[in-house]
C-alpha cells in the first residue's frame, strides 16, 4: 500500500484536478448543480475529459458564483447508455465514501485513527465541522460497495442516506451555497493508493440489518401489528401510477416537493431523485416519455450570459 504523498496534504485541490484524480478519462459521470434556494437541480452526463475540460469548468464556476448553485459529482463511473443515474445506471464502483455530517470532527478522528479502514484518499471539509471522507477503489461490486457503506457509515457515525451506490458528493473549490453563510469546500489528499475490498476490515452491513434506524436513536420496540406503510412508499407509488399514465415528469416533482415541503430538507431533491428513479424504473419494462424532465445530456451547454 502506498503511503500518503505529504506535499498533497496541503494542497490546495482545483476542481478539475480532482475530477481527474477519481476518474478515467473516457468515463461517464454524472455532474449536478442544485439551487437550494429555489430548489432547482440541472444534471448533466459526460465524460471526465469533457466534465475537467475548461468550458464545463466555467459552466460549473458560473452556476456556484452567479446561479447560487451548490455543486456535485456523482461517486461511481455510468454506463454509456445512461441518461440518469440510479443504481441500474452505475457502471463500476469507483469509490467508497463517508458524509460525516454528525460531530463530524470526532467522526473524522475515529476514521484517521483505526485500524478497520485504510487512510482516506481525499477527505473534504464541506461545511463547519462537516466532513466527506473518500477512498479509491476497485474491483468491487454495486451490492458488495452499498454493505460496506452501511459498514462505514455505522461504525463512524455516518449519514445513513449516503450509502447507495449513485451518491452524489461535493466538489472542493465550490462554495457551499446551503446555509446563510457561503463555505469553500476544501480537500486534503492523504493517499495515492486505490484499495480493494480486502483492505476494508469491518463486516458487510447487509441490507435488511436495520442500518437504516441512525446509530444516536434509540431502538423501537417491537411490533406484532403490520408493518404501516410509509409515505415515501405512498409517493412512489402514486408517481409510478401518473408516469405510467403519461403524467408530466416536472409537473410531478412541483407536485411532489410542495407536498413534503414540511417533512424533507430538500423537498425538490427528494422529489426529483424519486421521480427519476421511477423513470427509470419503468423504462425496464417499456418506453417512457421523459416530458420536460431536466437531465440534459453531455453535449447541451448552458447560454452564454
Amino acid at each position: 500500500m502506498n503511503e500518503p504523498q505529504h506535499e498533497d496534504q496541503n494542497k490546495t485541490i482545483a476542481p478539475a484536478e480532482y475530477i481527474r484524480a477519481n476518474f478515467e478519462p473516457s468515463e461517464r459521470i454524472a455532474v449536478l448543480a442544485r439551487n437550494p434556494r429555489r430548489g432547482e437541480t440541472i444534471q448533466r452526463i459526460s465524460t471526465t475529459a469533457k466534465v475537467a475540460d475548461t468550458s464545463f469548468q466555467e459552466w460549473m464556476r458560473y452556476k456556484n458564483d452567479h446561479d447560487g448553485c451548490d455543486i456535485y459529482v456523482g461517486m461511481n463511473a455510468l454506463k454509456a447508455t445512461a441518461f440518469t443515474r440510479t443504481k441500474q445506471d452505475v457502471l463500476a464502483i469507483r469509490h467508497l465514501y463517508a458524509d460525516l455530517d454528525h460531530d463530524g470532527s470526532a467522526s473524522l478522528a475515529a476514521i484517521e485513527k483505526s485500524t478497520l479502514v485504510p487512510a482516506p484518499n481525499y477527505v473534504l471539509n464541506t461545511s463547519p465541522d462537516k466532513y466527506q471522507v473518500i477512498w479509491r477503489v476497485e474491483d468491487i461490486d454495486l451490492a458488495q460497495a452499498e454493505a460496506l457503506l452501511r459498514s462505514i457509515a455505522r461504525e463512524f457515525d455516518g449519514d445513513h442516506a449516503a450509502t447507495d451506490a449513485a451518491r452524489v458528493l461535493r466538489v472542493p473549490g465550490f462554495i457551499n451555497k446551503k446555509y446563510d453563510q457561503d463555505f469553500l469546500v476544501s480537500a486534503r489528499r492523504h493517499s495515492v493508493s486505490v484499495y480493494h475490498a480486502r483492505d476494508f476490515k469491518l463486516p458487510a452491513e447487509p441490507v435488511d440489518s436495520g442500518y437504516r434506524q441512525a446509530r444516536h436513536l434509540p431502538p423501537q420496540p417491537n411490533r406484532s401489528a403490520p408493518r404501516q406503510i410509509s409515505q415515501s412508499e405512498r409517493d412512489w407509488a402514486h408517481v409510478k401510477s401518473a408516469l405510467a399514465s403519461g403524467a408530466d415528469p416536472e409537473e410531478l416533482i412541483t407536485q411532489l416537493a410542495h407536498s413534503r415541503a414540511s417533512d424533507k430538507s430538500d423537498p425538490q431533491y427528494y422529489a426529483r431523485l424519486t421521480v427519476t428513479k421511477a423513470l427509470a424504473d419503468l423504462r425496464m419494462h417499456k418506453p417512457v416519455s421523459e416530458g420536460s424532465l431536466v437531465l440534459p445530456s453531455e453535449d447541451e451547454r448552458e447560454p452564454q450570459r
